[in-house]
């Protein structure tokens, strides 16, 4: 239901009892999207690090490189993908379509790479993909979404998507267990379940930005006009807030471990069978599953930079927890193991959407893509050097004395960001000739 407010401008009145008709329909699409693709990710994700330390004997070292390669890489081509989506009047559909296919295309290409450095190409290739389309697609949850409801609607796609996740690491233990070659069973099920996501893109996800329901001004929101738009874009780091958030990011990217290695510290300090390996992400991708939609929702009351910072505590107290618990039989530590698995999901909960929401909230409708690109390139990067520098330490001290430099790294740069991300009291403004309506607004 629409109505105009005092200015002439359509304001959105939500209708109680329909919780699901607050969320547009572009971003189920796009999050049915994300889950079926999730799948096919996921199922890789859960057994490539097992797959390539034990079975190709990789060093943490090398495994620290590939890593940084899986999951940084598409930060190289993250702002062409914005850039391309917000050029020509908007083209996030196609550029998500191109990014998607071109994952889906790797998939199949595993099934011949048995070597090192065919298989780092090919993972390269993928995450170019993911990097073509991260951007586009945010962009357009965020402006299919109503800006008070923003954090929600990313909840809402994450949790989708992390279902996905959670359905991923399942079917890849199954089919470990039923088939005879089970790692290329395994990435030819992946394949399947990509061409099937890129297929629902296509048919499914509205060809232009916005969504039902979701009242759209003109003019693009934010704090340029569309006018000053082109003579802008080169001072995009330099808007307001904006690269506060991207420095933050890119400062506590440094000190996160990436979750395969997450993964791996449990297996080898708690002992875990090598056959429960794939079932490891699920308590992260459970924890974010449930946690998502609430973290969105309370990111739009209390603010997104606060929680997005409360996310770092928790995954601090996680690596807290591998740290200070000893190793053991896996029957005897499993609440430290599901504890700790909880805590990396709540990160996620409390930081992927809630970050993409908060730069959605300081950048225009026409610089979208280009603004979340510019702060997920930074992010990525951080990252991969992570991923790198955490593999290094392993290799030369150890997974214990790695992961207290990553610990006391984080407990350092959280602070750090909290200050920087403080926000700077606006001076008061005397009004003394406009007249104000019932509500204070003039």
């Amino acid at each position: 239901m629409y109505l105009a407010d005092s200015r002439g401008a359509p304001a959105v009145v939500p209708q109680r009892g329909r919780r699901w008709a607050a969320v547009p329909g572009t971003v189920l699409a796009l999050g049915a999207v994300s889950l079926i693709t999730d799948v096919s990710a996921e199922m890789i994700t859960a057994v490539l690090p097992l797959y390539l330390v034990s079975g190709l004997g990789l060093s943490p070292l090398g495994f620290g490189v590939l890593d940084g390669v899986y999951n940084g890489v598409g930060a190289l081509v993250r702002l062409a993908g914005g850039h391309l989506a917000d050029g020509g009047g908007g083209r996030h559909k196609a550029v998500a379509v191109a990014g998607y296919g071109l994952s889906a295309l790797c998939k199949p290409l595993l099934l011949v790479a048995h070597t090192l450095p065919v298989i780092g190409a090919v993972l390269a290739l993928d995450r170019t993909g993911k990097g073509l389309r991260t951007a586009p697609r945010d962009a357009l949850i965020s402006l299919a979404a109503p800006p008070e409801r923003r954090g929600q609607a990313f909840g809402v796609h994450r949790a989708m998507d992390t279902a996905g996740a959670l359905c991923g690491p399942v079917l890849a233990f199954l089919v470990l267990g039923v088939a005879a070659e089970g790692y290329d069973a395994v990435f030819t099920v992946s394949a399947c379940v990509a061409a099937l996501g890129v297929l629902v893109l296509v048919l499914f996800v509205p060809g232009r930005p916005g969504g039902v329901g979701v009242a759209r001004s003109a003019a693009p929101s934010g704090p340029l006009r569309a006018s000053a738009l082109p003579r802008k874009a080169p001072a995009l780091p330099r808007m307001p807030g904006l690269g506060r958030l991207a420095a933050c990011a890119v400062l506590l990217g440094l000190t996160t471990v990436s979750d395969s290695f997450v993964y791996l510290l449990l297996q080898r300090r708690f002992e875990v069978p090598v056959q429960w390996f794939p079932l490891l992400p699920l308590g992260t991708a459970a924890a974010f599953l449930l946690l998502a939609v609430p973290a969105g929702a309370v990111a739009d009351r209390v603010g997104r930079r606060r929680l997005f910072l409360l996310g770092h505590l928790a995954l601090l107290v996680a690596y807290g927890l591998v740290l200070a618990v000893p190793g053991g039989p896996l029957p005897a530590v499993v609440p430290v193991v599901v504890t700790v698995l909880v805590l990396h999901g709540t990160f996620y909960a409390a930081t992927d959407g809630v970050l993409a929401a908060a730069v959605a909230g300081v950048v225009p409708d026409a610089m979208r893509a280009r603004g979340l690109a510019l702060v997920g390139t930074g992010q990525a990067l951080a990252r991969f050097a992570c991923s790198i520098g955490f593999g290094a330490a392993w290799t030369a001290w150890g997974d214990g004395p790695a992961l207290a430099v990553a610990t006391a790294g984080l407990a350092i740069s959280t602070p750090i960001a909290l200050a920087a991300l403080r926000p700077t009291p606006r001076p008061s403004r005397r009004r003394t000739t406009r007249p104000c309506d019932e509500k204070g607004t003039p």
